[in-house]
């Protein structure tokens, strides 16, 4: 403590950490910045589960339930919390410089009125939650894939309430959607809760088919730009990343382009293999070994095997 005071110790830190705030930025409650919580989009990650998977997640539904009063009920208060949601990201976004949605007319250099973000965020969360339907039916060909690819599986109910792949694939099939519609933030902390949660890294910009398994889960990465065809099987440690970035002219990083290699159809890779590049493509069919190291494309049907 200074001085041995620590009144005056307190009020010293206090002054040095606000300061680092206003200097520095990185707390999201400032002004026009204001971001939603963390826990907000993980409550509304929780309720969509509730959604696509009833009784797995969230409340029990009882046998008698009337489903057509509870679900519409679950649908009106997400509604109304998902547009609240993307209203403070959309306007973040305007406000921090990064114009990162078309679904605004902006008028030139000036800046959204407040019904403007009212009617974008409206807009989104109508075309995000017609989807659902949808990713349900994704969701069913991906369970029936672990059950049908796992010999260990021994019912689907297993699978969902336990499998930590399909704890990824549940949340980039929810979160992939949002990442195509242009909201920035949102998707991204949905996926980095699975990846928490599940030890799976899924960019929720990857384009992933039907029939999507991942065998143990642990330690898979899939990138951004990756493409990923039907019925394809990873198993733990996989990794679909991309070689070293080109630079601008200062030095920064280029942004966007296809990075990340692609898979058809009824591919297999096996535990720790690495394949990288957005010009690699893996053909249908193909089979690469465990711990392969590939930034070349491989033709469909073959196998690529270490040889020691």
């Amino acid at each position: 403590m200074t001085n041995g005071n620590d009144k005056q110790w307190l009020r010293e830190l206090t002054a040095a950490m606000v300061a680092s705030y206003r200097e520095r930025g990185g707390i999201n409650i400032m002004g026009d910045r204001h971001l939603p919580a963390q826990r907000d989009i993980v409550r509304l990650l929780e309720d969509l589960q509730a959604l696509v998977f009833p009784g797995y997640h969230g409340q029990v539904v009882p046998p008698d339930a009337d489903l057509d009063l509870l679900v519409g009920s679950q649908l009106e208060t997400l509604a109304r919390e998902l547009r609240a949601v993307v209203g403070q990201t959309l306007r973040f976004c305007w406000n921090s410089g990064c114009q990162c949605s078309d679904l605004w007319d902006l008028g030139g250099r000036k800046a959204p009125d407040e019904d403007t973000f009212t009617a974008a965020a409206r807009q989104v969360t109508t075309r995000y939650l017609e989807q659902l339907p949808v990713i349900r039916a994704l969701l069913d060909t991906d369970v029936q894939a672990a059950f049908e690819g796992d010999p260990a599986a021994t019912n689907t109910e297993e699978i969902i309430l336990c499998y930590p792949g399909i704890t990824a694939i549940l949340v980039h099939r929810l979160a992939h959607p949002l990442y195509r519609l242009g909201i920035p933030l949102l998707p991204r902390i949905m996926s980095e809760w699975a990846h928490h949660r599940s030890g799976v890294d899924i960019h929720p910009g990857a384009s992933i088919g039907p029939y999507f398994f991942i065998d143990h889960g642990t330690g898979v990465v899939i990138g951004e730009t990756t493409e990923i065809g039907e019925h394809v099987k990873l198993y733990q440690g996989v990794t679909l990343g991309a070689l070293s970035f080109p630079r601008n002219p200062d030095g920064t990083l280029v942004k966007g382009g296809k990075r990340h290699p692609t898979l058809g159809d009824g591919v297999t890779i096996y535990a720790g293999a690495t394949i990288l590049g957005g010009e690699t493509v893996i053909g249908d069919g193909a089979v690469i070994g465990g711990g392969m190291w590939i930034t070349e494309s491989v033709p469909a049907g073959a196998r690529v095997l270490n040889s020691r």
